[in-house]
């Protein structure tokens, strides 16, 4: 079940490599950390406010993809 906290801004203690309208990516040296947020955009442009779990359920169809892509 998710909660009600919306996640628009991701601070971890690593080096952000590239922050986009819904992705934030981290590079880990060796490979990238790609974290998915609640942010939505339109137009090109992030609104302040985002949608619950959005970043959870775009993770879990990212896995779902790669799992099966790699088959």
């Amino acid at each position: 079940m998710c909660q009600d906290e919306v996640i628009v801004e991701t601070k971890l203690p690593l080096p952000l490599r590239a922050r986009g309208k819904v992705r934030d990516i981290y590079d880990l040296g060796d490979s990238l950390l790609f974290v998915a947020s609640d942010r939505i955009s339109a137009f090109d442009c992030i609104l302040p406010s985002g949608i619950p779990c959005k970043g959870r359920v775009l993770t879990q169809m990212s896995l779902f993809w790669f799992e099966f892509l790699k088959g």
